[in-house]
């Protein structure tokens, strides 16, 4: 078991470990609207399945929302 910090919370997850597993096991609403930071460093989308969490990783799920005009 290794521990991480997602979105300023402690999590245990069992390695080795995608972060699109990540996502998944997080149940990410609408996965391919976030955009996502490990180590304060952002993540290409491409490169999710690719990206091992590590032992002591801040993973960060980042939502943009836009606004409108009045």
């Amino acid at each position: 078991m290794a521990q991480i910090i997602v979105n300023d919370e402690k999590q245990d997850v069992t390695l080795p470990l995608t972060l699109s597993e990540l996502i998944k096991q997080n149940k990410v609403f609408q996965p391919e609207m976030v955009t996502v930071q490990v180590n304060e460093e952002f993540v290409e989308k491409e490169d999710y399945d690719k990206t091992q969490i590590k032992e002591g990783d801040h993973v960060d799920f980042l939502y943009f929302m836009g606004g409108g005009s009045l």
